[in-house]
């Protein structure tokens, strides 16, 4: 992506400036805030199809976020090839029945008990769409030599909250999933040594059956979750 010859500075006009009145301004952050507060996280998924121009248009939103020095340090490789997601179930599932045997360790599986959780994963092999999200160790110039990334997983973390709430916007739902390790996912789908997994998530629309955990609808209030210096 980047060529050492084009490392230089070029301000340009800010551009797509949108400007609100503070009315409007307070209409829009509800509006956000309640459309935001209506995404779910579910576990039961149809096979129905999405097509992949609404995948790619979530993902093309994940890469506009800011990162450190703007080198982008994030891939996303997005799946909907049966044979590839029941490879990934298969050994996704493997490491979770590692985990729920007692390589998590009593407090952590004691934690997750109000999710509902467990070592079968059939929504990697029942959405229509899984997306892994790949974080970029490391990059190369344009002639093949390496330049190091910068707040790499702070950078990664923010695209895929833009990632989330693009594919929420979309009208789907989303499952975020971290077997671990995950390094299995780089010879599956052919990344580098450069990239390290960070999760998996399932893409698709909920079962007509689908439930949410009481738990999860418990948010901290605002007084828990911030403080105001004015």
């Amino acid at each position: 992506m980047f060529a050492k010859s084009a490392l230089a500075y070029a301000p340009l006009p800010l551009p797509d400036r949108t400007d609100y009145a503070p009315a409007e301004m307070q209409s829009h952050a509800d509006e956000f805030l309640a459309h935001m507060q209506r995404r779910h996280t579910v576990r039961d998924f149809t096979d129905q199809p999405v097509a992949r121009s609404v995948i790619e248009s979530c993902i093309r939103c994940a890469g506009s976020a800011p990162s450190g020095a703007n080198h982008q340090p994030w891939h996303f490789v997005a799946i909907a090839n049966p044979a590839l997601k029941q490879q990934i179930r298969a050994e996704a599932e493997e490491e979770e029945r590692r985990f729920y045997a007692g390589g998590a360790g009593d407090e952590w599986i004691k934690a997750l008990e109000p999710i509902g959780t467990n070592e079968d994963k059939p929504h990697l092999t029942t959405a229509p769409w899984l997306i892994v999200v790949f974080a970029q160790r490391w990059g190369e110039f344009d002639d093949g030599s390496r330049y190091k990334n910068y707040y790499v997983p702070e950078s990664v973390n923010i695209a895929t909250g833009f990632l989330l709430a693009a594919l929420h916007t979309a009208g789907l739902c989303s499952l975020t999933h971290t077997p671990n390790p995950m390094k299995f996912l780089n010879t599956a789908l052919g990344r580098p040594a450069s990239e390290k997994p960070t999760m998996i998530i399932a893409v698709g629309h909920p079962a007509a059956e689908a439930k949410v955990p009481s738990v999860a609808k418990l948010k901290k209030p605002l007084e828990e979750i911030s403080t105001v210096f004015e």
